[in-house]
């Protein structure tokens, strides 16, 4: 029999992955069962078992590798990137929702608010997403920082509690565009704004 490359056994695992996505987006995760998975991959199921022993499993690797290594991963770039106000780096960060929301095959905010209620009873789950969002608050701390250091923000505010609210904003913001679907990059960043100018000193007259 002709060897089967690694090549070949990631592009079958990531056919199973995209395809279980799209059904846990559609149905949620416990709504859906691994029939539904394996009959969108078009594959035997004794080949999907192959690659996930089970569902918790593909509710892991999904959770694990699409949707937090991702938002970990794209926080980690607006700190690269230089960004040094808070603002622009929720801004940035909103933006990265909007482009995750609107990629080919399956909408990845959808299964990221599931990963959110899958965390709550799931331990291996909430291990997982405690150890990215740290990831994502520290970068958000160290934006916080840098605002510090070029005057930006006062300083002798908590960097790690405003990368907390900071963090919040950008998950209130994805929430609140799959419920209400009334929010947009650009007006939520403009209100921002205005309440951040609300802490600012008035300026004095002369």
């Amino acid at each position: 029999m002709p060897k089967v490359t690694d090549a070949h056994l990631a592009a079958r695992r990531e056919q199973i992955i995209e395809a279980a996505m799209t059904r846990f987006a559609e149905g949620g995760f416990h709504s859906t069962g691994m029939a539904e998975v394996i009959a969108a991959t078009g594959l035997s199921a004794g080949a999907v078992y192959r690659y996930f022993p089970s569902k918790e499993a593909l509710i892991r690797a999904i959770v694990e590798e699409r949707v937090l290594t991702t938002a970990a991963a794209a926080f980690e770039q607006i700190l690269d990137e230089g960004v040094d106000d808070p603002v622009e780096a929720v801004s940035a960060a909103l933006g990265i929702v909007d482009a995750v929301s609107a990629r080919q095959g399956v909408d990845l905010t959808r299964v990221a608010v599931q990963a959110w209620g899958e965390a709550l009873r799931n331990p291996d789950i909430l291990d997982v997403a405690q150890g990215a969002y740290a990831r994502m608050r520290g970068y958000l701390a160290a934006v916080a920082r840098r605002a510090q250091e070029h005057g930006r923000m006062p300083p002798d505010a908590d960097a790690d509690e405003v990368a907390k609210t900071l963090l919040s904003l950008v998950m209130g913001y994805l929430i609140q565009r799959l419920i209400m679907g009334d929010v947009d990059r650009e007006s939520y960043t403009t209100a921002l704004r205005a309440l951040t100018a609300l802490g600012m000193p008035a300026a004095s007259t002369p």
